[in-house]
């Protein structure tokens, strides 16, 4: 579903990223830890399409998507979520779902009311939250939602968009315990449905949800196994040690 080639960028001396290859199977999670300064957030641009690489390759379902704009991307069926919310605070949740499918899928920009007398985006954006179990909160503002509630609803904007893949980044940032086991049990629910490339502080839910682990460190993917393997790793664990990659945000045992 994803293939990444031999990716590098640098910002003047400094190397974010230095020759990185992975792949995204279809239906499987691919997890990226590493502590902070690893070089995920450059990673996830590149990925993303907001931000170039110097060299190496980005496809998408066999697609050279290197040079297509995030837009493009979007419209291949990459889906993203952000690390801090990106809603309309000052719309309801059904609105909120309503535009953001129409942003995710390229679709022209319409205000509310034209966007709510559309019965086939409607039908759809219901459906999305549904599927997140957020159809009884649709009429309320999304000012009003708890921050683990406007992840869901992040979400729902996003499965409204109808990806093929999900590329989540640190989903569960910022959210209390019990809010936290909601939105795993979401993903959970996701799963097999489509690939999803899951960036995550949290080493536990890492670890419940992945099929597979990339370690990044300073820029290099330090190894790529399953999570037994990425538990075992003796070099890992060393790095995990030294960086205390997983000491203050494990939420999820």
């Amino acid at each position: 579903m994803l293939s990444i080639q031999n990716l590098n960028k640098s910002f003047g001396a400094l190397a974010a990223t230095c020759d990185i290859s992975l792949e995204l199977r279809p239906g499987e999670i691919h997890g990226v830890i590493g502590p902070n300064g690893a070089g995920k957030s450059t990673l996830i641009a590149q990925i993303a399409g907001t931000l170039r690489p110097d060299s190496g390759r980005v496809c998408f379902d066999g697609v050279d998507v290197t040079a297509q704009t995030p837009s493009a991307r979007v419209a291949l069926g990459l889906g993203r979520s952000f690390q801090i919310t990106s809603l309309w605070f000052d719309l309801t949740v059904l609105e909120n779902v309503l535009l953001g499918a129409q942003r995710t899928q390229g679709s022209a920009f319409r205000f509310c009311r034209p966007a709510l007398d559309d019965a086939a985006a409607v039908q759809r954006a219901r459906a999305a939250l549904a599927y997140v179990q957020m159809e009884d909160r649709s009429g309320v503002p999304a000012k009003s939602l708890s921050y683990g509630e406007q992840k869901q609803l992040e979400l729902a904007l996003v499965l409204a968009g109808e990806p093929r893949m999900l590329l989540l980044d640190e989903p569960l940032a910022g959210v209390g315990t019990q809010e936290a086991e909601g939105l795993v049990r979401l993903i959970e629910k996701i799963r097999g449905d489509m690939g999803i490339l899951l960036v995550e502080h949290d080493m536990g839910a890492m670890f419940r949800l992945a099929d597979r682990i990339s370690v990044l460190h300073q820029g290099r993917i330090l190894r790529t196994g399953t999570v037994a393997e990425i538990q075992a790793d003796e070099e890992v664990r060393r790095d995990r040690k030294s960086t205390r990659l997983n000491s203050s945000h494990t939420v999820i045992s």
